[in-house]
């Protein structure tokens, strides 16, 4: 265990917590599919892949990254679908259970902005600048590297080129690329629940050079299961 990835371990009882909300969801939306001896036994597993994975999540800024969320969320995905593979499903028998999972997390309402940490448009757009710049400066090997992506006035207000992505390369160094888009995939209805438009045509998970996400505050991320991979097959 490095050094760094202190930082999770010190938060193990925190990170734990937070797996527990997952598994409320998980639990409800799998009893449509499955009995109630194979939802505890995947829980259980995915509890304990979970608990072993949190010394190997790579730091990346910590409190400081606001990616570090997304990327501890990732390993609490993986840490199902490595449960549910072990009892033999399959990424896409995991990404169903996330997807419907999120659906029912992205309905529910977000916690209100203290208003002193308000800002407006503007502040944000620049906030958001300044963080893609940073990301280039790769201070963390296992990090997110993404520009910014000025709006076109018409179909999206601002996005992200993303190069690198820390959930990618934590999935993929444990032969868990298969899930990824899966796991990617989530971001629509997350989005769609935030009222935060998304578009994506590309993804490092499906083999591209890059992820193109492309935001429009109150536009529609409507992307419903399956995903366009799988109905392409």
């Amino acid at each position: 265990m490095s050094t760094s990835s202190g930082y999770y371990v010190a938060r193990t009882e925190q990170l734990l917590e937070r797996f527990e909300q997952d598994i409320q969801d998980w639990r409800q939306v799998m009893t449509v599919a499955y009995d109630a001896d194979f939802i505890s036994a995947v829980v259980q597993q995915a509890r304990a892949e979970f608990e072993a994975l949190i010394p190997h999540i790579p730091y990346i800024g910590g409190d400081e990254n606001h990616l570090t969320g997304s990327l501890v969320r990732s390993v609490r995905c993986l840490a199902l679908y490595k449960a549910m593979q072990a009892h033999g499903k399959t990424a896409a028998d995991a990404g169903k259970v996330l997807y419907d999972a999120a659906v029912i997390q992205a309905a529910r309402p977000a916690p209100p902005i203290p208003p002193s940490e308000w800002l407006s448009e503007e502040e944000l757009m620049q906030r958001r600048r300044e963080r893609a710049e940073e990301s280039q400066e790769r201070r963390y090997p296992d990090d997110f590297v993404y520009t910014f992506v000025e709006g076109d006035g018409e179909t999206f207000d601002y996005g992200y080129n993303f190069t690198e992505c820390a959930s990618h390369k934590f999935c993929r160094a444990r032969d868990a690329e298969t899930f990824m888009p899966f796991f990617c995939f989530l971001d629509f209805p997350l989005c769609e629940g935030a009222g935060l438009g998304l578009s994506r045509t590309m993804t490092l998970a499906d083999g591209h050079p890059l992820c193109n996400h492309r935001f429009r505050p109150g536009g529609k991320s409507a992307l419903e299961w399956p995903p366009p991979f799988l109905q392409d097959k």
